[in-house]
């Protein structure tokens, strides 16, 4: 590879989308507006109790807290560490285990503290051992922050490259660069890492802005959030050159492209938790690579994940950039 050459095609399609102010503005406007409208929009309590069972079947609302089960949403629950999560995120008001005698109550939660008076008053869990986990409320608004950042790369990364390669295939500039020295490989390198620079800058933009917009919720490493977003759009952007590799026509691409992106966008956990689909629907949500980029993402961002906890994430993201960026560059065409 020339770097010459890689360095000049990637500064001219840099230029090329400064240049569109339409396209620049949009990558600011939408994530923000989307944003600032959950944070708008979801900004009320639960109107109902919400109990966790480590139990199956579920203990009835009515012998537990002497109140009609109208009013109280039993979950059953497998995972306690799971359950302790949402527990600490107030997504669960009381957490029980008959089988064991045990319960679990946040103390910064109103709504626990009336469910455990209940409980004692009821004399249901006389004699069980209490455990507190202690957090503070999760808002929508930073439950749904990371997929919308991952959703918004993710329309940059496939229509950015997609759409904008088959362009220049119709219009002829790819049969012009062809009569230049730039090879193919040079040709998609820089596509490749000209988008990417253009996504992670506008992220690091708009996390910088949205601090201040909403406050949002950071518990984990920067620098981890980064190698996530960069994995993950990497993974993104060789879809859109697999997709653009040989067709020339605008209105089939963009027909592919919307194909690809439907499904992540309502399977990858961008605007609901997948947890009670049905189990193969659960499987197809984990074979998308946005599922696995929001899943990271949510984790660093709420969890304070590490490393080790998000590998089998950045494993998948890594093997689909490979896998699709080496299809890629195999059947790229220039006519």
């Amino acid at each position: 590879m020339n770097f010459k050459r890689f360095y000049a095609v990637f500064v001219a399609r840099n230029l090329e989308f400064i240049r569109d102010r339409g396209a620049l503005a949009w990558s600011f406007i939408f994530p923000v507006f989307m944003i600032l409208g959950f944070a708008f929009v979801f900004n009320g309590q639960k109107p109902l109790y919400t109990v966790g069972a480590m139990n199956n079947p579920a203990p009835t609302a009515m012998s537990y807290f002497a109140l009609d089960e109208a009013l109280i949403e039993m979950v059953v629950i497998v995972d306690e560490g799971y359950a302790t999560r949402r527990l600490g995120r107030h997504a669960l008001d009381l957490l029980l285990d008959t089988a064991n005698k045990h319960y679990w109550v946040n103390p910064l939660s109103p709504e626990g503290q009336v469910l455990e008076r209940l409980l004692q008053g009821s004399g249901a869990a006389e004699g069980w051992q209490r455990t507190e986990i202690s957090g503070e409320a999760l808002r929508y608004v930073d439950w749904a922050l990371p997929g919308i950042l991952s959703m918004n790369m993710m329309f940059a990364a496939l229509f950015g490259i997609g759409y904008v390669i088959v362009r220049y295939r119709k219009t002829g500039m790819l049969k012009r660069m062809m009569a230049t020295p730039v090879t193919a490989v040079e040709f998609l390198g820089a596509q490749l890492a000209s988008r990417l620079m253009v996504m992670i800058v506008i992220n690091i933009i708009l996390l910088m802005g949205l601090w201040f917009a909403v406050d949002f919720r950071m518990e984990g490493s920067v620098l981890l959030l980064a190698l996530v977003f960069i994995l993950g759009a990497t993974s993104l952007i060789s879809i859109g050159l697999l997709v653009a590799a040989r067709i020339a026509n605008e209105e089939l691409a963009n027909g592919l492209l919307n194909a690809a992106t439907w499904p992540m966008m309502m399977l990858s956990e961008v605007w609901f938790s997948m947890e009670n689909a049905a189990p193969w629907i659960q499987s197809l949500s984990l074979a998308l690579p946005l599922t696995h980029m929001t899943k990271a993402a949510r984790a660093v961002m709420l969890d304070g994940a590490g490393f080790v906890d998000i590998l089998p994430n950045l494993v998948y993201l890594t093997a689909v950039a490979l896998v699709f960026l080496m299809l890629g560059a195999r059947f790229f065409r220039w006519e």
